[in-house]
């Protein structure tokens, strides 16, 4: 069976999550990721049986409560989820305005998962006010619910009573992180996203950020961080203190997407790296 992956979001770790997975430790107590988003790397680690307990953070409360559907409710969003693809038919524009508005009002899980179904690349987009304001794919009617729900229902036997899920600062969730656990992060790239750019729910103060992969380091916590990359001519994200001595590795992650559909066969490598105190729980096994 492949990994399910019931939230579709731009920039999720899918393609990659095996190529991450290479580098967990072979025993530790819980995989914490403080910018949850689709949860790819965790679903991939529960999938190949790489971790036990997950703590699944993201401060997007909405999305957080769309996750505590699909885990502890999988039929109810699936249903909830037809219903809603069913009723679009013949009117898929003026039914996905309709939703958009009534989630901007109720924060209802099962519309969130149809509006992430069917808007634009499958891309989250805020207004200065806080509300979704991405527009549909016109050309698709989002995914089947057939398919929907096998995927929210593989993920539910998945992390149904292993996962914790809490939508709090990543501060606090990094601060409760001890060393016997292991932290992925996938933080909004630092240089591409801020506080007021409307493609992420909320932005990564650079320095604030820095500091924090500092404490775990003095705390001895291993983690992971997805963070910069680059494709042919050009890098993005800033980058990180050389004081905080972490490990690179460099991911191919396939072809662009925007570079596609403007005709342009691109290659794009995603940045990995690993903390010091996790490549020394690695130690020979460390391969790249």
């Amino acid at each position: 069976m492949s990994v399910p992956q019931p939230i579709p979001y731009q920039g999720s770790k899918r393609r990659i999550a095996r190529h991450i997975l290479r580098f967990f430790p072979g025993e530790f107590d819980t995989l914490i990721e403080p910018f949850a988003g689709s949860a790819a790397v965790s679903l991939a680690a529960a999938h190949a049986r790489k971790a036990r307990r997950f703590h699944l953070n993201d401060i997007n409360q909405p999305l957080m409560a769309l996750w505590r559907e699909i885990i502890h409710d999988p039929a109810g969003i699936a249903d909830a989820y037809e219903k809603l693809w069913r009723e679009q038919t013949g009117r898929e524009r003026a039914f996905y305005d309709f939703v958009r508005d009534r989630f901007n009002a109720t924060q209802r899980p099962d519309y969130f998962l149809y509006l992430l179904a069917r808007c634009v690349k499958a891309s989250v987009r805020y207004n200065a006010q806080g509300e979704f304001n991405q527009s549909p794919d016109n050309r698709r009617k989002g995914r089947q619910p057939e398919s929907m729900r096998r995927d929210i229902e593989a993920a539910s036997r998945l992390l149904r009573g292993t996962a914790a899920l809490t939508s709090r600062d990543y501060g606090a969730v990094l601060g409760g992180a001890s060393p016997g656990d292991l932290v992925y992060m996938d933080p909004p790239y630092q240089g591409v996203s801020g506080f007021k750019d409307p493609r992420y729910y909320s932005g990564v103060d650079f320095d604030r950020f820095a500091g924090e992969l500092a404490r775990l380091n003095e705390r001895g916590v291993p983690f992971l961080l997805s963070y910069d990359g680059h494709k042919a001519g050009s890098r993005y994200g800033r980058a990180l203190p050389a004081g905080l001595n972490l490990h690179k590795v460099e991911i191919e992650a396939g072809r662009s997407s925007q570079a596609t559909l403007l005709g342009r066969n691109e290659i794009t490598y995603e940045s990995l790296y690993l903390s010091g105190a996790l490549v020394e729980r690695l130690g020979n096994s460390l391969v790249v």
